[in-house]
């Protein structure tokens, strides 16, 4: 019996150890997809190697610097210098390869998709890990997907993706939203309130590609006039 009980936790570990490396694949991934995302902006913009590479890594790494800047943890690229590495290689890919990946832009938007959904998730993961409340951690699952992209916008001279009208911010928010509160107020098994977060951000970013949902914006109306006094 105790045989059979030992090999089960064997299993578990084993599974959770393998989910455990997909998942430092997938935040390769989504710091790729991110870089290529900044340097198709360069690529508008017709900016030269070196500011590919600024704008692909501040795209890929910024929102996961900020997080780490404000839970007071050292910063993962610094240990890991082969995000940096990848951001760089991927931004020299595009600078040679810009009409072909463009092509495509509609796939990359996907690829963003999924790459929004695992960094709101993984942001707010590490909040909690580190101790902070469920509100904290939904700010730092929101900032990890969309700082990078907000420094991308605000340095090429565009506005901000997460400032227009498009469901973007929105699902990151809702995806963090989700994962924090299941992981903060209820007993799920390892990885089932991870699942669900990444579920709900990409569902909800899916609609506004296939649907072209948006939140609704400000109309402008006409001032008061105020009766002068005699």
């Amino acid at each position: 019996m105790l045989s059979i009980l030992a090999e089960e936790c064997q299993t578990i570990n084993n599974l959770a150890h393998t989910i455990d490396q997909l998942l430092v694949w997938f935040d390769l991934a989504g710091v790729a997809v991110f870089a290529v995302s900044g340097a198709l902006v360069a690529s508008r913009k017709c900016l030269d190697p070196v500011g590919f590479a600024l704008i692909a890594t501040v795209t890929g790494i910024g929102g996961g610097t900020l997080r780490d800047l404000l839970l007071g943890q050292p910063v993962f690229w610094v240990s890991q210098p082969h995000f940096v590495g990848l951001c760089v290689v991927v931004s020299l890919f595009v600078f040679f390869a810009a009409p072909f990946v463009e092509y495509r832009y509609r796939l990359l938007l996907w690829a963003d998709a999924i790459g929004l959904s695992l960094f709101s998730v993984l942001g707010a993961k590490l909040a909690i890990v580190s101790g902070s409340g469920t509100t904290i951690a939904i700010v730092m699952g929101l900032s990890t997907a969309t700082f990078g992209g907000l420094i991308r916008d605000v340095l090429c001279g565009e506005i901000p993706l997460i400032l227009r009208h498009e469901i973007y911010a929105t699902a990151a928010l809702t995806g963090a939203l989700v994962y924090a509160c299941l992981a903060s107020y209820t007993q799920l098994p390892y990885l089932i309130p991870e699942l669900f977060g990444v579920i709900t951000c990409f569902a909800v970013r899916a609609l506004g590609l296939i649907r072209g949902l948006s939140l609704p914006t400000y109309r402008p109306r006409a001032g008061r006039e105020y009766p002068t006094e005699q």
